[in-house]
């Protein structure tokens, strides 16, 4: 079915057997991509009650709120009854009060309830992003009693691969695949065949830290207790998948001096894509007036030798590129936890070692440049090169120290990225650069 496809040229029955041999996925994505809004509500409509609530929950907030304003009541509470608990979360946090109040209004009171409770927890936690859709298990059971089990609830479960052993009073005693389910004798009890060191996360940990977690031990599910260790719900992959997006997309705005958005590009006001902009790139030509001040005070400088004007774009840029990079680097550390607060010293021992070997090449590239272009003016090319490395020196350091700064004093350290290290990084560069040819030509 092709993404532009006219609808109105199909009855309802073709449309039917269209959307029956496609992926609600692909479904979701062609839905969001009709313009006119009539003609999507018509083709979700057209969806089948089991998979329109997986479709719905791949849709825009936007679409979502339109199909929500479009439909009856009844439907309402269909659709929103079928999703997994942490899909209708996460709509209900996005839409406006008032489609947020005719929702729960017909919802069932137990999930009315249960969504409740997720929404307290703290944004950004493990709490706000857990589902209670989970396969529970007792240690007493054997290993038939527990398929038995899985047959009769797994259906309505976000995941039945991973099951988890608790006692009367929920508590986390273990957990068992069901690959070793499979594996074991119909009659072991599954205390005898469960893992019982169980890595959990807090119903208050960051959800950054569940993904690092994911990560480092290849998870597809991870159970959240709360305090006493009671089993409250699990984290999937798919809404780590989320998470990691979430984060990335945020790190690469603020690095780029934006202010984070939750809007997809093309939905966002041009008015909000604006106000994103303007507070940072109002900081940051402010705070570049400390370089205009710098070149202020050597102005009798430059009105001596005015050569020395045309190489300060040349050592501006290459200061920025080069603490960019390290910031770049230490920030994805950071990120990955490969890098910790122990490890300050020993990253900027690597970084000047680096910038030694960076800062070397570009000067001796610079050097030979300056000779031979401007007459082989040998202080000159040896003044500029000197400032260049001792930049480039300077930059790095700055680029891999102030990320692990920001992390210590609990700030995100993309905010420390190439922008605000430009900025120090340019006065710094300026600073060497005039003292090293003030001394060098003795003006």
């Amino acid at each position: 079915m092709p993404v532009d496809f006219d609808i109105s040229k199909y009855d309802n029955t073709t449309l039917k057997q269209m959307l029956s041999e496609t992926n609600s996925a692909d479904i979701a994505e062609w839905i969001n991509d009709l313009e006119e809004k009539q003609a999507a509500i018509k083709l979700f409509r057209l969806l089948p009650k089991d998979e329109a609530a997986d479709v719905f929950a791949d849709l825009s907030r936007d679409m979502q709120e339109s199909i929500i304003a479009a439909i009856q009541d009844y439907e309402i509470s269909s659709i929103i009854d079928e999703l997994f608990l942490d899909d209708a979360v996460d709509f209900i946090e996005e839409m406006p009060a008032g489609v947020v109040k005719r929702v729960l209004s017909n919802l069932p009171r137990e999930k009315r309830d249960m969504i409740n409770n997720f929404l307290k927890y703290p944004e950004g936690s493990a709490g706000s992003i857990m589902t209670i859709e989970y396969v529970d298990l007792k240690a007493e059971q054997t290993v038939a009693e527990a398929f038995n089990r899985i047959r009769r609830d797994g259906v309505d479960k976000e995941t039945i691969y991973t099951c988890y052993v608790t006692d009367s009073a929920r508590h986390l005693l273990g957990v068992v695949s069901v690959r070793t389910l499979l594996l074991s004798s119909p009659d072991d009890k599954i205390e005898d065949i469960m893992t019982r060191e169980v890595i959990s996360a807090n119903t208050s940990d960051d959800k950054e830290n569940v993904t690092n977690e994911f990560s480092k031990y290849g998870f597809l599910a991870m159970p959240v207790v709360d305090n006493e260790n009671r089993l409250v719900g699990i984290v999937t992959f798919d809404d780590i998948l989320e998470v990691q997006e979430e984060e990335a997309t945020e790190d690469f705005e603020i690095m780029a001096a934006m202010s984070p958005s939750d809007e997809p590009y093309l939905k966002t006001k041009i008015s909000r894509l604006a106000l994103n902009r303007i507070p940072w790139l109002m900081l940051l030509m402010i705070t570049a007036i400390i370089s205009g001040h710098i070149i202020e005070r050597f102005e009798h400088a430059l009105t001596v030798m005015p050569i020395l004007i045309t190489f300060i774009p040349m050592l501006m840029d290459t200061a920025g590129n080069s603490g960019a990079q390290s910031a770049t680097l230490i920030i994805r550390g950071i990120a990955l936890e490969e890098i910790t607060s122990a490890d300050t010293w020993i990253v900027w021992f690597r970084e000047v070692r680096v910038a030694t070997l960076c800062g070397g090449a570009l000067a001796a590239v610079n050097f030979v440049r300056i000779l031979l272009f401007n007459r082989w003016e040998f202080l000159l090319a040896f003044s500029v090169s000197l400032a260049l490395f001792c930049t480039v020196v300077i930059a790095k350091s700055v680029g891999c120290l102030l990320p692990q700064l920001a992390k210590l004093l609990k700030f995100d350290p993309a905010v420390m990225a190439a922008p605000a290290i430009t900025t120090i990084v340019d006065a710094a560069g300026l600073l060497v650069y005039f003292g090293i040819c003030k001394f060098a030509f003795g003006i």
